[in-house]
């Protein structure tokens, strides 16, 4: 009884390895030494290997698997599927790609089939690289140097997106860094930190750079250069603008930048910039800057007299003029500006041919000079003046301010007309204001011809009300009763 029940158990399991062994799966091949991927290239040739007999089920499907980096298939990664009956025969080639988050030295592949359930051998080791990023990338701020108190520290960091920078790699979080210090070109470079995180602290002086770690796969993915250096007496900074000292605001603001510390404060005239707390600041205008930087054991400040293009420009009469009938007015640009060129307006229209330093006026009305400084920094002046008629009609010499006028048009005590003492010509300010308190009338020029515009007097003569300051500064207060 019991050699029947070991022959019976014998049967069965000949019987079993003899359906198993129908398929045997050996490990795939390929020709790649690593798999080095990016967006741009990702489909690597596998072959299938294995022996069927007496033939492959015509509905297996081959599965085909990645390990993890360290070459276990405890969790593996199903990297291609081949369809019912894709594959007939040993040899054929299938093409595959890496998942985004490959990243190792010790992969490897294996495959296994549906009908029957077989797993084959794994394949050699090999390294791959899912390269997210792959371009030239900041740290620092792309400011060159940096520097730390004696027996203190500097933090580099890669910098994130923001403030002109787009192609950070700290946005693909599973990536990790090469740091390096750079020897010079005579000397291999030292690697101080490897597949470590978007920042570095230094302890020792010296230029550094981080490249994103992919391992023995090549990329593009690396930073600019910093010279850290360590201060051995009294910390130092200095300010740099990005388009110079003088600078032209017509072109937008400059940047202004100090070397790295570990905190900053920024100040326009002495006074601190609300919120002006980073390494750079955007100057728009020119003045005194300054910045103090915190190296942590230590402190120090700087600051810049920050100048911008300019040029100066003048007239040769002031703002307000009158001429008679048949009068002339010359007026002449003096400016500073090298090779300028010159539009005169008149009225806000531009006048044909006025494109000299001078022009003789005869018309009344606003003009105003644009004098321009080309070149790779325009810069832009523009002067005013005024012309008006002369009133003849008006009197010119009366000795006390009237109180009372009679604005009729009957050509008798129609304006408000004030000694030669206040009119035009003593730059005495003339302001007239309603009984309502709204200013009707303000010049440093007045041509005896108040109201311009008829007043409307109803059953109430109107009360109006005039303060005259004189070039000496005395005040002289009283009120005008318009009359019918």
């Amino acid at each position: 009884m019991i050699k029947k029940y070991f022959y019976f158990v014998l049967i069965i399991c000949l019987s079993a390895n003899s359906l198993v062994g129908q398929l045997v799966i050996a490990k795939p091949t390929f020709v790649f030494l690593q798999a080095c991927s990016n967006a741009n290239f990702n489909t690597f040739e596998i072959q299938i290997n294995f022996s069927a007999s007496p033939s492959l089920n015509s509905n297996n499907q081959f599965i085909i698997e990645l390990s993890d980096p360290a070459g276990s298939f405890l969790s593996p990664s199903v990297v291609y599927t081949t369809a019912i009956g894709e594959i007939t025969a040993s040899g054929q080639k299938v093409i595959i790609s890496f998942p985004i988050t490959t990243s190792g030295e010790k992969y490897q592949l294996r495959v296994r089939s549906t009908i029957p359930a077989v797993t084959g051998d794994k394949s050699n080791a090999f390294a791959a690289y899912y390269k997210a990023h792959d371009e030239q990338f900041t740290i620092n701020n792309t400011v060159a140097t940096a520097s730390y108190c004696a027996g203190g520290n500097y933090t580099l960091r890669i910098d994130p997106d923001g403030n002109t920078v787009s192609n950070s790699p700290l946005k693909y979080p599973s990536l990790t860094y090469n740091w390096y210090r750079d020897n010079g070109t005579s000397l291999p470079k030292t690697l101080v930190l490897s597949a470590g995180p978007g920042n570095y602290t230094v302890t020792q002086p010296g230029t550094y750079f981080v490249e994103t770690n992919y391992g023995t796969c090549t990329s593009n993915s690396y930073s600019n250069r910093v010279q850290v250096t360590e201060s051995t007496t009294a910390a130092s900074a200095s300010i740099t603008s990005s388009k110079g000292n003088p600078f032209c605001i017509a072109q937008g603001p400059t940047i202004l930048s100090v070397g790295a510390g570990n905190s900053y404060q920024w100040f326009k005239d002495d006074v601190p910039i609300s919120g002006a707390t980073s390494q750079t600041y955007q100057a728009t205008t020119s003045g005194k800057y300054s910045v103090k930087v915190d190296y942590g054991s230590c402190q120090a400040s700087a600051f810049i007299q920050l100048q911008e293009f300019r040029i100066s420009s003048t007239i040769n009469v002031p703002p307000s003029n009158s001429l008679n009938t048949g009068e002339t007015l010359g007026v002449t640009v003096t400016t500073d500006a090298s090779s300028p060129t010159f539009q005169w307006f008149l009225n806000s229209k531009v006048i044909a041919n006025a494109t000299t330093n001078n022009y003789t006026a005869s018309s009344t009305g606003n003009y105003k000079i644009i004098v321009t400084q080309n070149g790779s920094c325009t810069i832009t002046n523009e002067l005013f003046f005024e012309i008006t008629g002369a009133n003849t009609s008006i009197p010119t010499n009366v000795p006390n301010i009237p109180n009372l006028i009679s604005a009729n048009n009957d050509g008798i005590n129609d304006t408000w007309v004030i000694p030669q003492d206040y009119s035009s010509g003593s730059n005495s300010n003339v302001t007239i204001i309603s009984s309502n308190g709204e200013i009707v009338m303000q010049t440093n020029n007045y041509l005896n011809d108040w109201p311009n515009d008829s007043i409307n007097v109803k059953n109430i003569n109107p009360v109006y009300y005039y303060i005259i300051t004189t070039q000496d500064n005395q005040v002289i207060k009283g009120s005008i009763t318009v009359i019918k």
